[in-house]
């Protein structure tokens, strides 16, 4: 019964009043996605492919698909970045596919000694559709159940286009963070037939990174750290407040995030506890995390797995060379799963 009751709730979001955005559990990976102003901040440059699996249990689970890349370019200081996002949404279900194609610009710069600042802005072109291949209407219906012929249902759901634009920025030192982003600022119409707003997402986040042992500026990148993390996200009527941590001792990064989310209507506060494991050779990094559903609703659902693929490139000595030149900022100090 719950499991029913599951499925009409993910259809009544779908197709509700207002769209949402598709939250990712290692959201240092998906950076871009959080948040602009992360662009050619953490490497010369990079390439990140992030897979998520929301509700395995339900036969029409929510897979979202993200590729990422980013590079800082080679001009003085490296003040400026460019990136690219492209993101796909589907449910298997009913048939719903969204694609987005964003193009993100960031500035770097050093405000002192020891604080900077990254701003960042995002254009991203979208298109959104309802394929009919998995739906069964009733004039396809025998009196025996069985299914037979091409359904007489006008089916005229038209693809929508859309744009939409975001701005963050990050304030930084070499141990802290803190980010401010704001996503769908134009508040694009994602509807088939009626008038569907995306609505604004707000997001704040930071985070202390406690080292125990930190990488020196030359070739001996080892590092045993703590790093708390929080954040507040509101979309709508949804609200999602996240406390966790991460440690990570070179090679490994583990971490464990606490989430609250709130949703509109009678559904109820819903609590999940994302794991997260990751590991790093070199430019490589593979992370993994699995989200936990603590209350009844989002146990039922089966939580979601999420895996990240990343290869990137951070010149380090040259780095410290221009941190000693105090020409450009220093290293942001976020974790990188």
């Amino acid at each position: 019964m719950r499991l029913g009751l599951a499925a009409g709730l993910l259809l009544g979001t779908a197709i509700g009043v207002r769209a949402q955005d598709v939250f990712f559990s290692q959201p240092f990976a998906t950076r871009l996605h959080t948040n602009p102003a992360f662009t050619g901040l953490f490497d010369d440059y990079g390439v990140t492919l992030s897979y998520r699996n929301q509700f395995p249990s339900l036969a029409g689970s929510f897979v979202s698909t993200q590729l990422g890349a980013d590079v800082r370019l080679n001009t003085p200081g490296q003040h400026h970045a460019l990136g690219l996002l492209l993101n796909q949404d589907r449910s298997g279900s009913v048939g719903y596919t969204r694609f987005e194609a964003g193009a993100l610009y960031a500035y770097h710069t050093r405000l002192t000694q020891t604080l900077a600042l990254s701003g960042g802005l995002r254009a991203s072109y979208g298109r959104q559709r309802v394929g009919y291949d998995n739906f069964v209407f009733g004039d396809q219906i025998l009196e025996d159940g069985s299914v037979v012929g091409p359904s007489a249902e006008s089916l005229d759901f038209q693809p929508v286009n859309y744009l939409s634009l975001g701005t963050g920025a990050v304030l930084y030192t070499e141990q802290a963070w803190l980010s401010l982003a704001g996503q769908h600022l134009n508040q694009p119409n994602l509807g088939f037939r009626r008038q569907t707003q995306l609505p604004v997402l707000l997001s704040i986040s930071g985070g202390y990174k406690l080292f125990l042992v930190q990488p020196s500026t030359g070739k001996d990148t080892r590092e045993v750290s703590f790093t708390p993390v929080g954040a507040y996200t509101r979309q709508g009527g949804s609200q999602r407040t996240e406390t966790g941590a991460y440690f990570t001792a070179s090679p490994v990064t583990l971490g464990a995030v606490y989430r609250n989310i709130f949703l509109p209507g009678n559904v109820g506060s819903q609590h999940l506890l994302a794991v997260v494991a990751g590991i790093q050779a070199g430019g490589l990094r593979v992370g993994y995390s699995y989200d936990v559903g603590l209350s009844a609703l989002s146990a039922d659902l089966g939580g979601a797995h999420e895996l990240t693929l990343a290869l990137s490139s951070f010149d380090r000595l040259e780095n410290a060379y221009r941190r000693l030149k105090r020409r450009v900022y220093p290293k942001a100090p976020c974790p990188a799963f």
